[in-house]
């Protein structure tokens, strides 16, 4: 039997878990670090926990797995996009790295906008300057932190500076630099044009490798300190939610997944290049070669029923701790007691503004519709139909792209709801499915490595074999056409209230 490695270098934690070729789960291991917030909007982590929890639990995994090093045929590595790691001439650390969440590039932003234009950037990075990627960090601190910005000759992605710990290769892979800002994404490798025109250096970026390519492998001194063999491949592996993808089996034209964590994400495959003018959606290299994926942002989705629980359902958090159970159970059977629409209540869900499809970090939720008739469970009804309207706006751009999904896969907490799947099953008018392992990215760069040292012959192939489905919702006829009803309502009130938005953010 072969094993794989899946190590995902996450922002809470790493998680690294050793599986066999069948993609079944032999030993797992997690180590959580830190975050630092120096200011407000800042977001920064030191790589040097990262590496040491990569190390800490590949060596754990193989520890407790009784596996044999020369079974274990390859190490997959997925990470948090955007990160920026910055590396001097001895490959020292020169500063925290400036991790995905820092808002403190408005004026790189500008900057990235006035040298090549807003259209430029799309043409060719394939989205929107945005102040949370890797380009504008590194602008920042060109212009901030000058002194480090001359020590740097190495800029490398959280993943990316792990590959390096690992195998001593400075690379990266196609999905995880499409969120640097720096490739030309229908492409697939730098733009010369946008790194010249931001005035960057090309030599400081790794070679771009497919997601399924072997980058390196094991340095004898990694390999001795975690119990592998030296030269151990390491794969490209590819960003958290393109690596994601690969562990649901979303690979093929058709399929997507939906996930609702606290923000909410819809993320469909597509095997020829589709770029959004208007910037509503990223579209990125995928990590299966030659296709990319298009994706979707919704930032309030299960931040809203969290914010429901915690301000409104303190019965149920009291009752739900008596029985053992989870609050949002007991909140999934009261919402599945009122009907479709919630009795004309709508619940519009941007509480930390929007990205898909508005862009606009003013606009606020709404209760739309109240009235004296109304109880906290139609509330809580209207806060997931909401919800599921928003992820429904991010499918209705994919159709404005030529893009058509038949076949989606629900993640995250949300996902495990049978009543939120149902929302989704009849906005989408096709079946949502969980799948049967809860591994996610780590399993999807396994797949990669597997794929990479020749277990499986291409990545489709190696989700068909392993991906299995475990639960699945179908659409119900007659809910699909009232749903469609207070949909369509839905996407009328946001325009009403732009500009009061742009008022109330003034006041």
């Amino acid at each position: 039997m072969a094993y794989v490695i899946g190590v995902d270098i996450g922002t809470s934690g790493t998680k690294t878990v050793l599986f066999d070729e069948k993609g079944t789960v032999i030993a797992s291991k997690t180590i959580e670090y830190p975050m630092y917030q120096p200011k407000n909007g800042y977001a920064e982590q030191d790589p040097a926990d990262w590496a040491n929890a990569a190390i800490q639990t590949i060596k754990a995994v193989v520890a407790q797995s009784g596996v044999r090093k020369e079974d274990v045929k390859g190490i997959g590595l997925s990470g948090q996009m955007h990160g920026l790691v910055m590396l001097d001439k001895d490959n020292n650390v020169i500063r925290r790295s400036i991790i995905w969440c820092d808002q403190r590039t408005a004026k790189e932003v500008d900057e990235m906008n006035e040298k090549l234009g807003r259209d430029k950037l799309i043409e060719i990075t394939a989205n929107p300057a945005l102040t949370g990627w890797t380009a504008a960090k590194i602008l920042w601190v060109k212009n901030n932190e000058p002194e480090n910005y001359e020590k740097c000759r190495h800029i490398l992605l959280p993943k990316d500076y792990i590959r390096f710990v690992l195998t001593h290769e400075y690379a990266t892979e196609v999905s995880d630099a499409s969120g640097m800002q720096l490739l030309n994404v229908p492409g697939r490798d730098w733009s010369d044009e946008i790194i010249d025109g931001l005035g960057l250096d090309k030599t400081m970026l790794g070679k771009v490798y497919e997601s399924c390519e072997v980058t390196g492998g094991l340095t004898d001194e990694i390999a001795d300190m975690v119990g592998l063999c030296e030269g151990t491949p390491v794969v490209g592996g590819a960003g958290d939610n393109a690596a994601a993808a690969v562990g649901t089996g979303v690979v093929e034209d058709g399929r997507a997944f939906t996930t609702i964590g606290t923000s909410g994400v819809v993320f469909a495959h597509t095997s020829k290049i589709s770029i959004d003018k208007l910037g509503r959606v990223h579209t990125c290299c995928a990590a299966v070669p030659g296709a990319w994926h298009v994706m979707g942002v919704t930032q309030g989705a299960g931040l809203s029923l969290k914010w429901f629980r915690d301000n409104f359902c303190n019965a149920e958090k009291e009752t739900s701790s008596q029985m053992g159970v989870d609050p949002y159970y007991l909140m999934d059977k009261e919402a599945a007691t009122v009907p479709i629409g919630s009795n004309r209540l709508l619940y519009l869900p941007y509480l930390m503004g929007e990205r898909t499809p508005h862009l606009d970090p003013d606009a606020r939720g709404v209760f739309f519709g109240l009235s004296a008739m109304h109880q906290k469970k139609d509330l809580l009804r209207a806060v997931m139909e909401g919800v599921s309207y928003s992820l429904r706006d991010c499918v209705e751009v994919f159709k404005q792209m030529d893009i058509n999904v038949s076949d989606m896969m629900a993640c995250g907490g949300g996902g495990s709801s049978p009543l939120w799947r149902q929302m989704l099953a009849d906005l989408y008018a096709c079946p949502v499915k969980t799948a049967s392992s809860k591994e996610g990215p780590a399993l999807g760069v396994a797949l990669l490595a597997a794929v990479g040292t020749g277990i499986y012959s291409s990545v489709p192939e190696a989700c068909r074999e392993v991906v299995k489905t475990d639960k699945i919702q179908e659409p119900i006829a007659e809910n699909i056409k009232p749903y469609n009803d207070f949909y369509k309502l839905y996407t009328e009130i946001y325009p009403a209230l732009k500009a009061c938005y742009k008022n109330l953010a003034a006041l």
